[in-house]
């Protein structure tokens, strides 16, 4: 009793791979904005230090 088995197995993977597919699609979105934001923050960094 000291290992308490979960009612469904698969149940704690599968809803993380649920999760898992709904930032997928976003992706093509996300990743040129941080990539931009990224880039103003080191371009700023680097004016102030000059």
């Amino acid at each position: 009793m000291s290992n308490p088995t979960p009612i469904e197995p698969g149940h704690a993977a599968a809803v993380e791979q649920d999760a898992v597919e709904s930032i997928v699609p976003l992706m093509p979105l996300v990743l040129p904005l941080v990539g931009g934001v990224l880039m103003l923050l080191l371009a700023s960094i680097a004016i102030y230090m000059a």
